[in-house]
């Protein structure tokens, strides 16, 4: 995560799939637990760095929560296999396309 929120911010937080949400609360305990131990060690150079994970978590814990009442949408799921397969379909049919035309489900109907 960046110093700060600047990279969770709510907005951008709206985005995230219910698993990305849950592995960057697990981030953000880990880099907080991470930082106690540094505090306890003396070894804490940026000590505002605690409140802003503090707050991250805070957030995360909102966004999920409020997901799971149905105050916040979650987001429609993208297929990224069906996107990768059209993707490598037209790539690879591409001269193809030009020497045949192909007819569309309305043509041919």
């Amino acid at each position: 995560m960046a110093l700060g929120t600047k990279q969770l911010a709510p907005s951008e937080l709206d985005t995230f799939e219910d698993q990305r949400l849950v592995e960057e609360l697990r981030k953000a305990k880990e880099e907080l637990f991470n930082l106690r131990f540094q505090s306890a060690t003396g070894q804490l150079e940026s000590h505002g760095r605690i409140r802003a994970v503090k707050r991250d978590i805070a957030r995360l814990y909102t966004v999920i929560r409020e997901r799971e009442l149905g105050i916040r949408a979650t987001p429609a799921p993208v297929d990224t296999t069906t996107k990768a397969k059209k993707t490598r379909a037209k790539k690879a049919d591409a001269p193809a396309a030009a020497a045949e035309p192909v007819e569309t489900k309305e043509e041919a109907e």
